[in-house]
């Protein structure tokens, strides 16, 4: 038998120090997001305290945070969220289908890709809040008109997107499946949407947030049931703290509709080689 070979010591320390690493990798990410928290509260305090802004227009945190726990209690406060997330549910299933589904027509024909890109390119630019004033005139404060301004914004996030997923299908790969005789049907369930999803996922996962943020700017300024009329209401009736307190629950709510997303986007991909390279081995 061969005998081992020595260690020296500078592999060993190569070794630990891989270790440390990898440990402050798992624990960094949120000890980090914390500390960041923590130093956004100390500046708020400080600025509260001695800022030239009077305390009677932003209030200290432990007031808002004290208000932001309190409105857990209050019915008004759950139906504030449920609007929202209606409107934002409605608004991403809408707007996701509608773009796949188009993506992938227009992404197929080098006509339509041809008769389209103009007028693509002269909507997308377009910002969403800019139809506001179109859907307030149209709908009044009704939920057809946040879903208009939900729908528009997010549509091109996700139909860009399938365009990408679309002209990436390998041009080889499509041109075996027809000498295979497979009908249109089979390629696009065994070629053309496993190239599109990861592309598709990208679209919903960034779309979430915008729709919530394109929910709330409607509520605020249209007026329809949601967190967005609470804050206008909130500062309307000269209570900047319950205002703030509802401004940290659409943060907060934003967080978490931001981590389902992903969370959700890990599961349907996780055959994918982007998803598994994040998994340590």
């Amino acid at each position: 038998m061969l005998a081992p070979l020595p260690v020296t010591d500078t592999q060993v320390i190569r070794v630990v120090k891989a270790m440390r690493r990898d440990r402050r990798a798992q624990w960094g990410p949120g000890v980090l997001g914390v500390a960041g928290v923590v130093a956004f509260l100390v500046a708020w305090q400080l600025y509260a305290e001695f800022g030239p802004v009077s305390d009677e227009f932003l209030p200290y945190p432990a007031q808002v945070i004290g208000q932001f726990f309190a409105n857990f209690a209050l019915t008004s406060f759950w139906a504030a969220i449920g609007a929202t997330l209606w409107a934002w549910l409605l608004g991403l299933v809408i707007s996701s289908v509608a773009g796949l589904v188009v993506g992938v027509l227009i992404g197929s024909s080098r006509f339509l890709r041809r008769a389209t890109f103009t007028v693509l390119e002269f909507l997308r630019p377009i910002p969403s809040v800019a139809l506001i004033p179109i859907a307030a005139l149209a709908f009044g404060p009704q939920l057809e008109a946040e879903l208009l301004i939900i729908v528009y914004g997010c549509f091109f996030v996700v139909l860009i997107q399938t365009l990408y997923g679309v002209a990436d299908v390998d041009k080889i790969a499509y041109e075996t499946t027809r000498t295979m005789g497979m009908t249109w049907l089979q390629r696009a369930r065994h070629l053309v949407f496993p190239t599109l999803l990861p592309y598709f996922m990208t679209g919903v996962r960034l779309s979430a947030t915008i729709a919530l943020i394109l929910g709330i700017s409607a509520e605020l300024i249209i007026g329809t049931d949601g967190l967005g009329q609470s804050v206008a209401q909130a500062q309307l009736n000269g209570a900047p703290v319950a205002m703030y307190a509802l401004i940290i629950t659409a943060g907060v709510l934003g967080i978490v509709i931001n981590l389902a997303a992903r969370t959700a986007e890990r599961r349907v991909l996780f055959w994918h080689e982007s998803i598994r390279a994040e998994v340590p081995a």
